[in-house]
């Protein structure tokens, strides 16, 4: 049994303000200890529950935030950006059976700790077919190309809600509860690693590869916050306005649908100017 753990850090134990995860600063040292203890008791759950291999995906911001001195010497790390699945980098060669959301949060839009789709700010919301879509939803629905269920989502308590809707068999651990986007009542690392590590066991046994879903074709529309960041995403070929601050494209599967998807938000991001955004 093979597991592919993608690791994202907002929704990590601790983490409630952008500072937490914005490398390069103090507290983004701190809770790079809290991010990797939340990930070595995923690994260790997995183990317990009967894995042979782990193999854990950076897809936070830089994808180099996880302790590598610190990690659970059984797993495996994959770091660093530019890669062709990027939060699900992995996933693509048949060898895996399932896979956790780790540190995962709701998408732009929505109630969630510092909630957001792929850029801090600037979008406003994703919908994926007419449904509102959270990175989560988002890669559940590239995994299920190739088989490979969800079967473990942690994050905050909104995220558990979320997961629901896209992973519904999947186990689910909340280590902490939402107040607002940079405020939330917080577990210690110690209880959400025993929570963490208790629910990696049980999802282990869901970890078994389906028929790749084709689900397809994909409509996803993006809103912004500002016009020019509309037309700045409509440089992407295919990609056409549905509204003044709103575009969508429409592609066969999903493995187009969220290269396209990444190729929007990295043209947009550049469009975007300090203070105004």
């Amino acid at each position: 049994m093979k597991i592919l753990i993608s690791a994202d850090m907002e929704g990590a134990t601790g983490v409630t303000w952008p500072a937490d995860v914005l490398p390069g600063s103090e507290q983004w040292q701190r809770c790079r200890h809290l991010f990797t203890s939340d990930v070595n008791a995923a690994v260790a759950g997995f183990f317990d529950g009967g894995a042979d291999e782990v193999l854990i995906n950076e897809a936070h911001w830089t994808m180099r935030n996880l302790l590598l001195e610190k990690l659970d010497e059984r797993a495996e790390m994959l770091t660093g950006r530019h890669k062709d699945l990027s939060m699900v980098e992995g996933v693509q060669h048949g060898d895996v059976d399932g896979i956790a959301f780790v540190g995962y949060h709701t998408g732009a839009g929505t109630e969630g700790v510092l909630a957001h789709t792929y850029l801090a700010n600037s979008i406003t919301g994703v919908w994926v077919n007419g449904e509102q879509a959270s990175e989560g939803r988002l890669n559940a629905l590239v995994v299920a190309e190739y088989g490979v269920p969800v079967v473990l989502v942690t994050g905050d308590d909104r995220t558990g809600l979320d997961a629901h809707g896209y992973a519904p068999r999947a186990r689910t651990v909340a280590v902490k509860d939402y107040v607002s986007r940079y405020a939330a009542v917080c577990r210690p690392p110690a209880r959400t690693a025993a929570d963490i590590r208790a629910a990696a066991k049980e999802a282990a046994s869901l970890a078994v590869r389906q028929e790749p879903a084709q689900a397809g074709p994909f409509t996803v529309e993006l809103e912004f916050d500002a016009v020019h960041l509309a037309g700045a995403a409509t440089v992407v070929p295919g990609v056409q306005h549905t509204g003044e601050r709103r575009v969508s494209y429409t592609l066969p599967t999903m493995y187009e649908a969220i290269r396209a998807f990444k190729a929007v938000t990295t043209l947009v991001s550049q469009a975007v100017e300090e203070q105004y955004g």
